[in-house]
């Protein structure tokens, strides 16, 4: 399951308004490939809506069949925020509904 956690007001090149919602997945114990330690982590992504930010606001907290996975795309730089660090990634995190392309749920609100 996925969970709605936040919302965000974007502005498109052409300097239109929308609402983003950012989804994130469930914990995940990954093993490091320098350390074989394991470390914990949460995936997270965003979506475009087509709704306002009063919608946005009541869906937080709501839960959503599928998950998050990672798509190969072009090379991008990304900078850290914790450290500064400036790196280059070739992938990026994509929502995946668990059944098929479309969702169709009942809000929590």
């Amino acid at each position: 399951m996925i969970l709605v956690t936040n919302y965000n007001k974007r502005t498109s090149k052409d300097g239109r308004v929308f609402i983003t919602l950012e989804l994130q997945g469930g914990l995940e114990l990954i093993q490091s490939a320098t350390t074989g330690k394991h470390y914990a982590c949460v995936r997270k992504t965003s979506v475009v809506s087509t709704f306002d930010e009063s919608i946005a606001k009541m869906l937080i907290g709501t839960q959503i069949p599928g998950k998050i996975v990672r798509k190969e795309c072009e090379e991008y730089s990304y900078t850290i925020q914790s450290t500064g660090e400036v790196i280059s990634l070739m992938h990026t995190w994509e929502f995946q509904p668990e059944h098929g392309n479309v969702v169709q749920m009942q809000p929590s609100f």
